[in-house]
């Protein structure tokens, strides 16, 4: 199968987990706290990734150029997450007075809108260099689509927008993704930018998004599932090598 095409299905089937993760928190009869186990065991495995495989191929590819855009990818992504939107964060919103206003609810939608882009520009870029680069970048960014969408249902929700616009923003999210994935088809041959760029936001997403809701949870238990999510990347890179 042509990367590309792979690419668009993988793209569907990530936007579906986003869909999934808004689904959980509008139907509300979904167990909450195994999501943390996705947050966690995605953490690792993101940061695993981004680190082990997406920089070491983005700097093959494009040199001092890459080193840049990585930081660009990062800051890009802490601008529109934490400085254009308020008080964002992983898993549920229950601050509903720091969510007033709907535009609130809107704001964070357009700041994870712009990281849900770059996942989908992650997975075509992987592909286009390598089965195993894209297998791996999509199976790292699927484990965090559910919380992602379960987040964004949620504050829309906590802004006082109704059921229907809390699924309705997950569904948003899941065409950025879509998008991202259509973008690096049409500019494949820019894939020494498109990499290193959503190293960039992976790194972030992974190392400051996620982590510091692993480390709200007390005990150790999710700071081990962190560490599974790093072996597993490793354990899926020796059986790989192996063949």
């Amino acid at each position: 199968m042509a990367p590309l095409v792979t690419s668009v299905l993988l793209g569907l089937v990530a936007a579906g987990a986003n869909v999934f993760g808004g689904a959980i928190i509008v139907q509300k009869q979904w167990e909450r706290r195994y999501l943390n186990y996705f947050i966690a065991l995605g953490a690792g495995f993101m940061l695993a990734t981004a680190l082990v495989e997406i920089v070491p191929t983005s700097l093959q590819l494009g040199g001092r150029n890459a080193s840049f855009l990585i930081l660009a990818g990062y800051l890009l992504t802490h601008f529109f997450e934490h400085t254009v939107t308020p008080h964002f964060h992983f898993g549920e919103e229950t601050h509903s007075d720091e969510f007033r206003h709907t535009h609130t609810g809107y704001s964070v939608l357009m700041g994870l809108v712009i990281h849900t882009f770059f996942d989908g520009i992650a997975i075509a870029s992987g592909f286009l260099v390598s089965p195993w680069l894209g297998w791996i970048i999509f199976l790292a960014i699927f484990l965090h689509k559910i919380p992602e969408g379960f987040t964004v249902a949620s504050v829309m929700l906590a802004s006082g927008s109704s059921r229907a616009a809390a699924w309705g923003a997950s569904i948003v999210l899941g065409a950025a993704t879509l998008a991202g994935v259509l973008t690096m088809a049409v500019f494949r041959h820019q894939v020494a930018a498109g990499l290193p760029l959503s190293a960039g936001v992976t790194i972030y997403v992974a190392a400051s998004d996620l982590i510091p809701e692993v480390n709200k949870q007390p005990g150790v238990k999710m700071a081990l599932v962190v560490f599974l999510g790093v072996a597993l990347l490793f354990a899926l890179d020796y059986l790989f090598h192996l063949h």
